[in-house]
């Protein structure tokens, strides 16, 4: 039986002003150290999700449960939550605000109220792992997008959570940059640590997450196995998505008899490119 470490019941929630609900009857959940991607078209409640789950919004109803015990939404109940449960929004200029790079990622680890001389060594350690040493007394607003996104994941990352949400982290990224937020992504889930992510990049996706949830209109529309859920074109269509490259171009050589469609279905284009090398 899979170790469900969050899960969502029936959640509803709307902004002020709404007609319609932003979630409306959510249920989903989370299996320990997974990496599972969020899509759907803009709008659908992926990111409102998202801040329920960091308790910054509360569901109007409905309960989410961490480790099978519901939220706790007192100022207590928050900082632990808060500290188990780590957001980086798609914007980091959202979440930076401290002078320095160093007193940014060292805020968090001290509000927790970790020994000075301990949390140094935290925010030494992280520091080093994501790579900020050469720009770690730079001001954050002198920061790249890429500099920022480091930063804003090392904020986290220093509160050694059990989850982390990343929200759209790859947006407005160089592709230096995004190849190096992706790396950051891949050492988090060898860790342990669950990572959850919204995404609409369908081709990344199939090849990181163990699970993909297409949302629609503050709901769950279809929910499984990247494959699985990438093959069904006619959902992808009502989701604003296409269909990655790497499927597209598969089945698309199995209709010709080409290749062989009892073949695994492959989730990397070196995959593909090893059955096509394998032809002659």
């Amino acid at each position: 039986m899979e170790d469900i470490i969050l899960k969502a019941d029936d959640l509803y929630f709307s902004y002020e002003g709404e007609k319609s609900h932003s979630l409306n009857g959510l249920s989903l959940e989370i299996g320990r150290g997974k990496k599972i991607a969020f899509m759907g078209a803009n709008g659908s409640g992926k990111s409102t999700f998202f801040l329920c789950c960091n308790g910054i919004l509360k569901p109007s109803k409905g309960t989410l449960y961490l480790d099978g015990k519901p939220y706790d939404y007192s100022r207590k109940g928050l900082l632990k939550l808060r500290q188990r449960v780590g957001i980086v929004f798609q914007d980091p200029d959202n979440q930076l605000f401290s002078a320095s790079v160093y007193q940014e990622i060292s805020f968090g680890i001290l509000n927790l109220g970790v020994p000075e001389e301990e949390a140094k060594r935290e925010v030494e350690a992280v520091i080093e792992k994501l790579e900020i040493t050469p720009f770690r007394h730079k001001p954050t607003h002198a920061l790249s997008g890429g500099q920022k996104k480091q930063v804003s994941i090392a904020d986290i990352l220093v509160m050694h959570p059990d989850i982390i949400i990343l929200d759209e982290p790859a947006a407005a990224l160089d592709p230096k940059h995004t190849t190096l937020v992706n790396r950051i992504v891949n050492q988090l889930t060898e860790e342990g640590i669950t990572v959850m992510m919204s995404t609409h990049d369908v081709n990344y996706a199939l090849q990181w997450a163990d699970q993909v949830f297409l949302f629609k209109e503050g709901r769950v529309l279809k929910s499984g196995d990247p494959v699985q859920v990438f093959s069904d074109k006619q959902l992808l269509l009502e989701t604003n998505l296409e269909q990655p490259a790497v499927l597209e171009l598969f089945y698309s050589l199995c209709r010709k008899g080409i290749l062989d469609s009892s073949l695994p279905i492959p989730r990397k284009l070196s995959e593909l490119e090893g059955y096509i090398s394998a032809l002659k």
